[in-house]
C-alpha cells in the first residue's frame, strides 16, 4: 500500500510538473507569438510609409543642388526606402513563386534606370555621349560579380555548399555574354564609323537583337523552362513553395504599388545626391565616370539586398535570377531604348569599351562559365567574383 501511495503521488507530482511546464512552453509561445505580431505589424507599417515619405522628399528635392547636411539626410532615406523595395519584392515574390518574383523586381528597377540614363543623355553635358556605355557595363559588373559573388559567399559561409540549377544559371550567363558582346564590344572592332560607335543600321540590327534575346530569355525562364531557376534544396531538387501562406492577392496589389513608388524614390533620389557625389569625386581625383558607377551601386541596392537574403536562406537560384536577369534586362532593355532617343538626339554615342573593360568582361564571363557549370559553389567562387569586382571598382577609380 504504501509503495503503491508512494507510487501514486510520485506520479501526480510528476503529471504536475508536466503540465506545469506545457503550461509554461504555451506562455512562452504566446509570449513569442505576440511579440512577432508587434513585429511584423510595425515593420509593415513602416514599409508602407517609407516609399511615401521618399517621393515626398523626391518632389522637395527636384532639381536643386543640396548641400552636404540635406545630402546626408537624402542618403537615409534612400537607404530606407531600397530597404522598403526589399520587403515589398519579397511579398510580390512569395505571392506569385519564383522566378517571377525575382523578375518583377529586375524589370522595374531596369525600367526605371533606363529612363534615368536616356532623361540625362538627352539633357546632354560632359560625359553624356558615354553614359549609356558606362552605366551597363557598371551593372553589368555589379550584378555578374559583386551581387553574384557576395551571394555565393554568403550562402557558403551559411550552408556549406551552396546549390543551384546549372541549366538555368549556364544560360542567363550566355545571354549576358553575347549581349554584351553585341552592345558593348563589336562598336570598338566596327569600322562604319570613326571611334566606338555603331552606325545607326548597326545601331538598329544591335537593339532588335537584344530586344530578342531578352524576350526569348523571359519566355524561357517564365514558360518554357521555368523548372531551370526554381531554388535548388540542399538535396538537389526543385524548391516549388515557401511554407508560409501567400500573401493575399489585395497585399501584393498594394506592395507592387508601394515597390513602384520605392523604386521611383531611389533612382530619382540617388540623381539627386549625384551632384555632390561628383563634387567628393572629382575633389578626390577620380575620373567623372566613377560617379556612373556610384550612382549604379545605389540604384541596384534593392537586387542586391533581396540576393543576399535570399542566399541566407538556402535559395541562392533566386540570388542568382536576380543578379543575372537585372545584367540581361540592363542591356536587353537600354539598348532599344537608346536606338530610339538615338533618333532626336543629337552628337556621338559611344557604346564600345576599351581595353581594360573588355578583358574585365572576358574574365567575369570564363569565371562565371566556371562558377554555374557544376550547380554547386563554395566559399571560394564567391570571393573570386568579390577580387573580380574589387578590380572593376579600383579600375575605374584610378584607371
Amino acid at each position: 500500500m504504501l509503495i503503491v501511495t508512494r507510487a501514486v503521488c510520485g506520479h501526480s507530482g510528476g503529471h504536475d510538473r508536466t503540465l506545469h511546464d506545457v503550461a509554461a512552453n504555451a506562455g512562452r509561445v504566446r509570449f513569442r507569438s505576440g511579440a512577432e505580431t508587434v513585429t511584423g505589424t510595425l515593420r509593415s507599417k513602416w514599409t508602407a510609409v517609407v516609399p511615401i515619405a521618399a517621393l515626398v522628399a523626391l518632389a522637395l528635392t527636384w532639381q536643386i543642388s543640396p548641400e552636404p547636411l540635406l545630402a546626408v539626410f537624402i542618403g537615409a532615406v534612400l537607404v530606407a526606402a531600397v530597404l522598403a523595395a526589399v520587403h515589398h519584392a519579397e511579398i510580390i515574390a512569395h505571392r506569385v513563386g519564383e522566378p517571377f518574383g525575382s523578375l518583377v523586381l529586375a524589370v522595374a528597377v531596369t525600367v526605371i534606370e533606363v529612363a534615368l540614363i536616356v532623361t540625362l543623355i538627352a539633357a546632354g553635358g560632359p560625359g553624356s555621349h558615354s553614359l549609356a556605355r558606362d552605366t551597363v557595363f557598371a551593372a553589368v559588373m555589379i550584378t555578374a560579380n559583386g551581387i553574384v559573388g557576395l551571394a555565393l559567399l554568403v550562402g557558403a559561409i551559411r550552408h556549406g555548399i551552396t546549390r543551384f540549377n546549372p541549366e538555368g544559371s549556364g544560360a542567363a550567363l550566355a545571354v549576358i555574354a553575347t549581349l554584351a558582346t553585341l552592345t558593348l564590344v563589336l562598336p570598338t572592332f566596327t569600322s562604319s564609323r570613326p571611334g566606338p560607335e555603331f552606325s545607326p543600321l548597326q545601331l538598329g540590327f544591335a537593339a532588335a537583337a537584344s530586344l530578342l534575346l531578352y524576350a526569348l530569355f523571359v519566355l524561357t525562364q517564365t514558360v518554357r523552362h521555368r523548372d531551370f531557376f526554381l531554388p535548388v534544396a540542399t538535396h538537389g531538387d526543385a524548391v516549388r513553395d515557401a511554407h508560409a501562406p501567400p500573401p493575399t492577392r489585395r497585399a501584393a496589389l498594394v506592395s507592387l504599388g508601394l515597390l513602384g513608388a520605392a523604386l521611383v524614390s531611389v533612382v530619382g533620389l540617388a540623381k539627386t545626391v549625384s551632384p555632390v557625389i561628383e563634387t567628393a569625386v572629382t575633389r578626390a581625383g577620380i575620373p567623372e565616370s566613377f560617379v556612373g558607377v556610384v550612382i549604379a551601386l545605389l540604384v541596384l541596392l534593392p537586387e542586391g539586398l533581396a540576393a543576399t537574403r535570399a542566399a541566407r536562406l538556402g535559395r541562392l537560384q533566386t540570388s542568382l535570377n536576380l543578379g543575372y536577369g537585372s545584367a540581361i534586362a540592363s542591356i536587353g532593355l537600354t539598348v532599344p531604348a537608346i536606338a530610339i532617343a538615338s533618333v532626336w538626339i543629337e552628337g556621338p554615342l559611344t557604346l564600345g569599351l576599351d581595353g581594360t573593360q573588355i578583358v574585365l568582361l572576358a574574365l567575369t564571363v570564363a569565371v562565371g562559365t566556371l562558377t554555374v557549370v557544376p550547380g554547386r559553389a563554395t566559399r571560394l567562387q564567391g570571393s573570386i567574383h568579390l577580387v573580380l569586382f574589387a578590380a572593376f571598382i579600383f579600375l575605374a577609380m584610378f584607371p
